[in-house]
């Protein structure tokens, strides 16, 4: 049950004083959290901080206003410029003046009836404003403030500004503000006091209202002790729902897994390489946790190309040596299939039986998989999320290897292991994810990081490159073609819309064949499974030489003699994404190269981007630079991820605050496991307020 302290917080904004039902559905559009189903409630009217303030202190001059600060000046109104009728779509111009020179007042869209009453000539008034300077002449644009000098002084002289959608005013948002304040129970304190105390948090209360309110611009800044305690709750509340989520887990005993090695040593001596120190240093985390009763929660980060697929073969033969069975979850059957074709051949030298599940798979061949993995004649079956449905029964589940977990959420991850009896959970990511994301998304897991590439993998070399030379581009491609290379060339979309000019795949392709015919192949999101296997397959044997690709190959796609890469409208792709890319090549004995094509002129965002990508190929380098780029909203290019999105803290900004509440949220609970504590009891409504209700859920089912 929701702690009765916070009814009032959760009451509907309609209750508030001047939230009719129009208001109120606009608020639920603009405040409420995604998927609230129920509109907006008065505690998200108080999480909906201001963006910004206007600061009318500052009065000028029209001769000396500065560029693009908003200033108060006092003119005289003289004259309307109003556009022809053959030109409506040109604003209007209120000309004013004051001792010092004259000045343009710009509207668009404007009805003259309505300016002549904003502004009626000869009148003297106070108008606030960006002040915009063009060929020696100021104008300031849709002023955000008209009115007398009595008018003026009503107003605050620092007034916060709120996001808004289209028919909701700042002034009736504000008044509903206003009124959610007087909902707004006293609460009591969650933060650990020595954690209040160090880092100069105000009260809960206190921080709202410090914000809401700003007395100056600079109270709005994410450094400050009230913004930073916000930011400290959320996270806490999104710690404590994790580590919630570890207990759960760890309350399922688990199972030693692995016995005398003898079965690892096989697999590891069917290998064609040496295992590298980083490989070796995550084996040796794996094998301890799985040594152990408890069940195994556990990340595994590799940069591109670190070999995380062996290392989770090693896992499964060491799951076999106790004679249970794994699971590969891959996200797309692509990967699924390539993960199957590269293990198998490892598998048969060390004596493992592998079998293929996908959700392409019927009939008898399905039922014959289906009595293969019930009778436990199969060691390690691979698949995409056909694994989980209902009708497969495993014999013994006793290891899950999860890929790309990024794809998948925090629940989705409780409900892989439901299968078994309290699999040990090992997942993996080639996308290298900055520490402080990795604990916003994985806090209820251990984490081993994969450094260093196997041996012999070569260097890539980056290059930048114009629209302007896409023919040097597409002629240095015929001459690899020449020389027995196989290319890439990445699109950023399937087809022509007319909302973008990025060139599509498809129109791509259909140029190059003009150049090479069909040695072009191409492979996006919108083919068939079987469609884009058989791309695959005649880009893997050579029939084709150049495969014209969407984004559906950034993940884990392994052709070992592909050594370019070429990337267009680089610009438009993030970091780690452009990283995932280049991660497609470099991987056989032959040197390779990656073309970022990119539009000119480039963003100064676009230019650091690139700048990296030719500085380094250090996955976890980039992947911090990414966040300090982008902020943490899409840093895996997937909207899909099972990263969670923040409201109030900036990961970026607040990266600091993310360690302590991780620690404090497990101390907590390893001394008060039920929350039944007053200090647990305050954590409850904490997690209730952030929405973390789930949490409160896994409590009650322990």
């Amino acid at each position: 049950m929701r702690p009765s302290i916070l009814d009032p917080l959760f009451a509907s904004v309609s209750t508030l004083n001047g939230v009719g039902p129009k208001v109120s559905a606009l608020l639920a559009g603009l405040v409420a959290p995604a998927g609230a189903e129920d509109g907006a409630r008065v505690r998200d009217l108080l999480f909906h901080l201001p963006s910004g303030v206007i600061d009318r202190r500052r009065r000028e001059e029209i001769a000396t206003a500065p560029e693009g600060v908003l200033v108060t000046l006092e003119v005289r109104v003289d004259r309307y410029v109003m556009p022809s009728r053959e030109a409506r779509s040109q604003p209007a111009r209120v000309m004013a003046q004051d001792a010092t020179g004259e000045i343009a007042l710009t509207y668009f869209r404007a009805q003259p009836q309505w300016l002549e009453k904003l502004l009626p000539i000869g009148e003297t008034l106070l108008v606030s404003g960006k002040v915009d300077w063009f060929n020696g002449r100021p104008s300031m644009i849709h002023p955000d403030f008209v009115g007398s000098a009595e008018d003026a002084a009503s107003l605050p002289l620092v007034e916060p500004v709120y996001p808004l959608t289209a028919g909701l005013s700042s002034r009736v948002l504000r008044r509903g503000v206003d009124s959610a304040f007087a909902k707004l129970p006293a609460l009591p304190e969650w933060i650990e006091p020595s954690v209040l105390k160090r880092e100069g948090f105000p009260a809960f209360a206190d921080a709202l209202q410090a914000l809401h309110n700003p007395a100056d611009p600079s109270d709005l800044g994410l450094t400050k002790p009230s913004y930073r305690r916000l930011a400290y709750d959320e996270f806490m509340a999104s710690q404590m729902a994790l580590a919630l989520a570890r207990q759960n887990a760890r309350k399922q005993p688990g199972r030693i897994l692995g016995t005398d090695g003898g079965l690892r040593a096989r697999a590891e001596g069917a290998l064609p390489f040496i295992l590298t120190d980083g490989q070796r240093g995550a084996l040796a985390e794996i094998y301890a946790d799985m040594g152990r009763p408890d069940r195994m929660l556990r990340l595994l980060q590799g940069d591109v190309g670190a070999g995380k697929t062996v290392v989770a073969l090693l896992a499964m033969a060491a799951a076999k040596e106790s004679r249970a069975q794994s699971a590969l979850l891959a996200p797309t059957e692509i990967l699924a299939r390539q993960h199957f074709a590269g293990l198998a051949r490892y598998c048969d030298a060390a004596g493992l039986s592998i079998v293929l599940l996908t959700g392409r798979d019927n009939g008898r061949v399905r039922k014959a998989k289906l009595e293969s993995i019930v009778n436990g004649d199969t060691d390690i079956i691979v698949g995409t999320h056909a694994l989980f449905q209902d009708d497969v029964a495993y014999h013994d589940l006793g290891l899950v290897v999860v890929d790309e977990q990024h794809r998948f959420g925090v629940h989705q991850r409780l409900t892989l292991t439901r299968k078994g009896r309290a699999p040990d959970l090992l997942v993996m990511t080639a996308t290298p994810i900055p520490r402080t994301l990795v604990l916003a998304a994985f806090g209820d897991m251990d984490v081993s990081r994969l450094y260093g590439k196997p041996a012999g993998r070569k260097p890539i070399t980056t290059v930048a490159v114009s629209f302007d030379r896409l023919d040097e581009v597409v002629a240095r491609a015929g001459r690899a073609i020449e020389e027995g290379d196989k290319l890439y060339w990445v699109c950023p979309l399937v087809e022509e819309s007319e909302k973008s000019d990025l060139t599509a795949a498809e129109e791509r392709a259909d140029v190059l064949r003009q150049f090479f015919g069909d040695k072009v192949g191409l492979v996006h999101g919108r083919m068939t499974g079987p469609e884009k296997d058989t791309a695959m397959a005649d880009f893997k044997s050579g029939r084709t030489r150049i495969v014209v690709a969407t984004t559906v190959i950034e993940v884990g796609v392994d052709v070992p003699d592909a050594s370019i890469i070429v990337i267009e409208h680089a610009e438009r792709f993030g970091l780690s994404q452009l990283h995932q890319l280049r991660g497609r090549v470099g991987r056989g004995d032959k040197a390779s190269s990656c073309v970022l094509l990119y539009r000119a002129p480039l963003g100064e965002t676009a230019k650091a981007r690139i700048a990296v990508m030719r500085e380094t190929e250090d996955g976890f380098r980039i992947a911090e630079e990414d966040l300090k780029l982008r902020g943490e909203g899409d840093l895996l290019g997937t909207r899909q991820s099972g990263l969670q999105s923040f409201r109030i803290a900036r990961v970026e900004e607040h990266a600091d605050l993310m360690e302590i509440a991780r620690d404090d949220a497990r101390l907590l609970l390893a001394t008060d496991p039920d929350l039944a504590s007053p200090r647990g009891q305050a954590m409850r409504a904490l997690l209730y307020l952030f929405g973390k209700d789930d949490a409160i859920r896994l409590l009650r089912a322990g």
